[in-house]
């Protein structure tokens, strides 16, 4: 194995191939990210295992798919747990930045994503910062979110792929085997066989604790593998106050009037980060001053 990256990060994805054939990969490790969203909510141990798993399903969909622009994954169902979404942002400074969250009742024990979500869907959006935004629906026909994400790629992208996902209270990882159109360099029709049958052999704990290249070494080291350098990923949510002020705008007038009489001021929360952002009587003056009037008092600030 040749490798291109030898320093390892705590917050990476990371894409490897192997060569003369149609296979590649990628492999991502989350650890201060994950415990960003877990420190603004308190999450039951069942949920934050999902969510974890989500979380870096987000960040290795976005790398595989080298979407330049947002990816959302949205976990619907009808069961304790009846949301989980994360979403994967592309082009921020220091890397691409995640985010999610997770809506229950009580205080969900069931183990696997179908015993959490009851019936439900998964639905994958992917909207580019240019071209036309795209929204794939997967059925939740598998406890395990791996199995309900492969089903996508074989019925949507015709291609056919392996996820393995794992998340513990600390961190959260997962690997991705995908076999691409073959082509005049595949000189090894035997190769996604041998490979996605070793890389079943992968361990949770090697998942969550092993560097890449120690782990990519231990599966694979009788191949021929180049590991390409890390991308990094950090915790990242783009609320603001403009944009929250462009979402009360959509309220009307009128019952933002009523709120602030009430209430002495209008204040919301973003759901993600937890940031609030407070309006008084001169605010709301300026959003309704002028028609399309978006600059709000304190400039644009993202948390």
């Amino acid at each position: 194995m040749t490798t291109q990256d030898k320093a390892p990060t705590q917050d990476q994805v990371q894409r490897f191939l192997f060569d003369q054939t149609a296979v590649r990969g990628e492999l991502v490790h989350l650890q201060s990210t994950f415990q960003e969203v877990l420190d603004r909510h308190d999450y039951p141990q069942a949920v934050e295992t999902q969510l974890g798993q989500l979380l870096a399903a987000a960040a290795l969909l976005t790398a595989t798919v080298k979407l330049e622009g947002t990816l959302s994954l949205e976990v619907r169902g009808k069961g304790p747990v009846t949301l989980m979404m994360a979403e994967c942002n592309t082009g921020r400074q220091g890397g691409d930045q995640l985010r999610a969250i997770a809506r229950y009742e009580g205080e969900p024990q069931a183990e696997g994503l179908q015993a959490l979500m009851g019936e439900g869907q998964l639905v994958i959006t992917l909207d580019p910062a240019q071209g036309k935004r795209y929204q794939g629906i997967v059925a939740l026909d598998s406890d395990r979110l791996s199995n309900c994400l492969e089903s996508y790629f074989a019925n949507s992208e015709q291609l056919p792929t392996h996820i393995w996902l794992e998340a513990d209270q600390q961190q959260a990882a997962g690997l991705l085997i995908q076999q691409l159109p073959d082509d005049h360099n595949n000189q090894d029709p035997d190769a996604w066989n041998r490979i996605t049958q070793l890389a079943a052999t992968v361990k949770a704990e090697e998942l969550l604790e092993l560097p890449a290249e120690e782990l990519l070494h231990r599966l694979y080291h009788e191949e021929t593998l180049r590991l390409f350098p890390a991308h990094p990923l950090a915790f990242g949510c783009t609320c603001s106050r403009e944009r929250t002020g462009e979402a009360l705008a959509s309220l009307g007038e009128e019952q933002l009037q009523e709120i602030l009489e009430e209430e002495g001021k209008v204040e919301t929360q973003c759901h993600f980060c937890n940031t609030r952002y407070t309006f008084g009587k001169e605010d709301l003056s300026e959003i309704f001053g002028q028609p399309g009037a978006k600059n709000l008092p304190d400039g644009h600030q993202l948390h």
